[in-house]
């Protein structure tokens, strides 16, 4: 399965946002969106997503412009993760989750239902809340449980037809998440490649981009700057270009041979 956009733009009361954006994104694969601030990569993920209609171009998966699909079967080959999913109804955990098979599973039974939400609930580290109200958690944890649910978009839709994991797009899934859960969020967007899923993620901190992906996509000024592997791409040269940083910040991991920024270097302007 392959996610494209071809000459995709999209703009409002005459500002583009995004200007001819062409990309493959595959099966298999964890690509990461960086760029600044207000670069076009939020609206780009969304009109990947089909959420957001392009105002030029053409978005498709596996050749079927995704304008064209039906709820079920676009719902059944990608899930959308926002930045911000907030709620005015009170649920528990464990329905929540469910809620994100009724469309891309509607057959599903509901006994099948809800043991795929525990077990979600159990990777996203969730599992102790599954009865709570979702009100009552924390904004790390209704990230993770908003998590879980648009996994179980795609992993009810795998359980109810044997076809291979869609589409996983992530809006900056680790900003309200500590440490050791940026860590849980990423292996879990890694685990979902392994299975032959797509991943998109839009993400700010560079680190984890450099060290978690296959691919990395620099959005910047609404246009594809640039893309590859994290060790081609993120240079100190665009480093400087893109994100104003000065030069020699860029570092090579002495273990994975990937790059690195040490913030201290860019508090301290030291290079030692």
């Amino acid at each position: 399965m392959t996610l494209s956009l071809r000459n995709v733009g999209w703009g409002i009361r005459g500002n583009a946002i995004v200007h001819e954006a062409s990309l493959d994104f595959e099966a298999g694969q964890l690509t990461a969106l960086i760029g600044p601030n207000g670069a076009g990569k939020s609206t780009l993920l969304r009109l990947a997503s089909g959420l957001l209609p392009a105002t030029s171009g053409t978005v498709s998966l596996s050749g079927a412009p995704v304008a064209t699909l039906s709820a079920p079967g676009l719902a059944a080959s990608r899930a959308m993760l926002m930045q911000d999913s907030p709620l005015r109804a009170q649920f528990t955990l464990r329905e929540l989750v469910a809620m994100g098979s009724h469309i891309s599973a509607p057959s599903l039974s509901h006994a099948t239902r809800m043991a795929l939400a525990e077990a979600l609930l159990e990777r996203v580290g969730l599992a102790a809340f599954a009865g709570r109200d979702v009100m009552g958690l924390s904004g790390g944890e209704r990230q993770r449980v908003h998590l879980a649910r648009v996994l179980m978009q795609l992993e009810a839709a795998v359980h109810d037809t044997g076809k291979a994991p869609g589409f996983l797009l992530l809006d900056e899934p680790i900003s309200a998440q500590d440490l050791s859960r940026q860590h849980l969020v990423l292996n879990l967007a890694r685990a979902h490649a392994q299975k032959g899923g797509g991943v998109v993620l839009v993400l700010h901190d560079l680190n984890w981009a450099a060290a978690c992906a296959d691919r990395i996509v620099v959005v910047h000024e609404g246009t594809i700057h640039a893309q590859g592997p994290p060790e081609q791409v993120l240079t100190n040269k665009l480093a400087c270009h893109v994100f104003g940083l000065e030069e020699g910040r860029v570092r090579q991991h002495a273990v994975s041979g990937k790059p690195y920024i040490l913030p201290h270097d860019i508090m301290c302007g030291s290079l030692s």
